[in-house]
């Protein structure tokens, strides 16, 4: 089986190339998957995608063209990919969970790194600066906080949060019966300290985090999301952290972030005016869509996505198959 995998990094390669099987071949390619790209794929049996790929109507169309049969994606969300469209012509497959611990540790230490303004002191001590000036933090324990989503990832967090003796409350379309208090959203928004999402991006979901449910927060409110960009309105948030509404945002998504997002930018100018207001406000800490980067959560991605392929091809079913 010959796999055109796209979007790769030297990470990608290293795991997958480790736990290929014999049977299969990749052949890794730095571009992103789009309509300009797709036709790469002439000759291949199947396709790798990651989160930034781009899977919209044209796209399926060439890979079904190019003889393609399956797109494997090496990740959980499938929201970058039409999947009404592709039934009936092309099978989706995705990694349901990899490391549910790693995006849920890392929501808290981005979570305790704004809170305690530990990266400012780091910069601060680099240049033999000592004062404590600006640095004053809170606690976590007693305070509030709001977990939207509560599959795997959520679950986990909340956990954490536990462990620090918070407060927790939880909302989500499907309710466990594990002791956790669900609410609805509005009354998630107007109690919680800190709103911490870990639930998919779908029509119902997109732009949740809005003006209109920025207003029923709290003042000072911290908002923490590890999950899908387009959970949140950019615009509302920027100004909601204008008028002091929110008192600081950790972000690891940036709804607007597939051109940006794991490439070196240095040498230029980002043409992204809101990316640039957020970088350049101090009670806001965005990391680059890393929350998944642990070695443990690359070979499960890699394991599950060889996995998904041989069974596919193999046996012409996937457990993981998406299917809506």
């Amino acid at each position: 089986m010959k796999i055109a995998f796209y979007d790769a990094k030297k990470y990608d390669i290293d795991t997958f190339e480790k736990y290929t099987a014999e049977n299969t071949v990749y052949k890794f390619f730095e571009t992103r998957l789009n309509e300009d790209t797709a036709s790469l794929s002439k000759g291949f049996d199947a396709v790798c995608v990651f989160v930034n790929d781009i899977v919209n109507k044209a796209v399926i169309d060439i890979l079904v063209s190019c003889g393609v049969r399956l797109i494997a994606l090496r990740c959980a969300g499938f929201n970058n990919i039409d999947i009404k469209y592709a039934e009936g012509k092309i099978k989706v497959v995705r990694v349901p969970a990899y490391s549910p611990y790693a995006v849920a540790e890392h929501a808290m230490a981005m979570l305790l790194t704004h809170i305690r303004n530990t990266h400012k002191a780091y910069i601060r001590t680099k240049s033999y600066n000592f004062s404590l000036s600006g640095l004053c933090g809170f606690d976590l324990h007693g305070k509030t906080v709001g977990v939207i989503g509560t599959g795997k990832i959520g679950r986990i967090f909340i956990d954490i949060c536990k462990g620090f003796g918070m407060n927790i409350l939880a909302y989500d379309k499907y309710r466990k019966n594990d002791g956790t208090e669900y609410v609805t959203l509005e009354n998630l928004f107007r109690q919680s300290d800190i709103i911490s999402l870990h639930c998919p991006l779908t029509d119902e979901t997109f732009h949740l985090i809005d003006k209109g449910s920025i207003k029923q927060m709290k003042s000072g409110v911290i908002i923490v999301n590890t999950s899908r960009g387009g959970l949140i309105d950019t615009e509302a948030l920027i100004d909601g952290i204008k008028s002091k509404k929110i008192g600081g945002a950790c972000l690891d998504v940036y709804e607007e972030e597939a051109d940006v997002f794991y490439e070196d930018n240095s040498s230029d100018i980002i043409d992204d005016d809101m990316l640039a207001i957020l970088l350049s406000m101090p009670n806001v800490i965005i990391t680059s869509h890393q929350a998944f980067l642990t070695k443990e959560a690359l070979e499960n991605i890699a394991k599950t996505t060889n996995q998904n392929i041989q069974s596919y091809f193999n046996n012409g079913i996937c457990e993981n198959e998406v299917i809506i």
